[in-house]
């Protein structure tokens, strides 16, 4: 296998480019089968979560190096095994694998040099070395799955490398993350993790774990509330028991509902919520939304003005300039405080992965 470096280069960006992919993929959907053997599926999830951790490293490098240069045998561990198409795995996982692994919460088990270990101190993943191991079981497994991806069509590989990649994200689903929140933030790099942290789409799912963790600090800080509440932001609120997509509550009574909207707020969506809130009798309504849908924005003041007469007040307000105003008022510490926030409440409502992961990293970064 000429010019190594260029190699595992080239190896680097199709990980690079399939873990996204699959990331992404995984985000917005339920169980994802990339292949439809049912069989393989099992033994791949059963490879990527050994006991024996080296084995964990297997099929990403071995299935990634066939993939990269089709000519590879997949089940070779070192160039000596002798046969055609035999290379030397531990050069790829150390310079690919491995990295990718630390950059992933140390998803496969954090080993630095896995294929230095006694379990793959031998030629190949065949079953001429079945006796060389202790765990005989995970090794016939590894054996079937690159014995079966040896022999397929070249242009199933990539899908068998997703479906092992969407194993590894389901480990990493299972794996604690950690929210390593700076000793202290300015106003700025606050603002400027939260932009980035809500550029990208979730159907809301970050937007309201933002705005849960604020108005969860807004408690602790200025002693207005003493619980918050948040539905599933999947399930409509009536279906999920809740009048709101955030209720705060002071002493079991709720004083104030928060509907959460990454776009601007329609009349019928304001009517619909108020409708809910007179019944309950919460007299304080708030919308953090993008603004007024521009056809209904006589409509939605007019509805405001009359609500008010009855005795609910509504506000609606730019979420932005909302929390910008907020944490002004929080100074320093609630600003920590309330970064601090954030990733506790994602792992709360068990956010998709792709999501903890980056709020991680931006934390990490700031």
């Amino acid at each position: 296998m000429s010019g190594e470096q260029s190699f595992s280069q080239k190896a680097d960006q199709v990980l690079s480019r399939l873990w996204k992919s699959v990331e992404n993929k995984s985000g917005k959907s339920g169980t994802i089968q990339f292949i439809k053997d049912a069989r393989i599926i099992q033994l791949i999830d059963d490879c990527i979560n050994s006991n024996t951790k080296s084995y964990r490293y297997v099929l990403p490098t071995h299935v990634l190096a066939k993939l990269v240069d089709n000519a590879l045998d997949c089940r070779s561990i070192q160039k000596a095994w002798g046969v055609e198409g035999a290379f030397d795995a531990r050069s790829i996982a150390h310079a690919v694998v491995v990295p990718f692994d630390q950059r992933n919460h140390r998803v496969l088990g954090g080993s630095s040099e896995p294929y230095v270990n006694n379990p793959l101190r031998c030629p190949a993943v065949t079953s001429e070395f079945r006796d060389r191991q202790k765990n005989k079981t995970d090794w016939d497994k590894l054996t079937e799955v690159l014995d079966h991806i040896q022999k397929s069509r070249i242009e199933d590989l990539e899908n068998f490398f997703k479906q092992i990649l969407y194993s590894v994200y389901q480990r990493l689903s299972e794996v604690r993350i950690s929210y390593p929140t700076p000793n202290r933030i300015s106003f700025a790099n606050a603002l400027l993790i939260i932009d980035r942290f809500l550029k990208e789409k979730s159907g809301g799912e970050r937007l309201e774990s933002v705005v849960t963790a604020l108005f969860l600090t807004i408690g602790q800080r200025f002693r207005l509330f003493d619980e918050i509440n948040r539905g599933n932001v999947n399930a409509a609120d009536a279906s999920s028991g809740s009048l709101a997509d955030i209720e705060c509550l002071n002493k079991g009574k709720k004083k104030l509902l928060v509907e959460v909207k990454d776009r601007k707020l329609t009349l019928t969506q304001l009517e619909s919520k108020v409708d809910q809130a007179r019944t309950e009798k919460v007299r304080e309504i708030l919308f953090l939304s993008k603004g007024i849908e521009e056809k209904s924005e006589d409509h939605v003041k007019r509805k405001i003005k009359s609500e008010f007469v009855s005795g609910q007040n509504i506000y609606v307000i730019d979420f932005d300039s909302f929390l910008e105003n907020v944490l002004v008022l929080f100074g320093e510490e609630g600003r920590t405080e309330f970064i601090s926030n954030i990733g506790p409440e994602l792992e709360r409502v068990n956010a998709a992965i792709h999501h903890k992961k980056t709020w991680s990293n931006l934390l990490k970064q700031a």
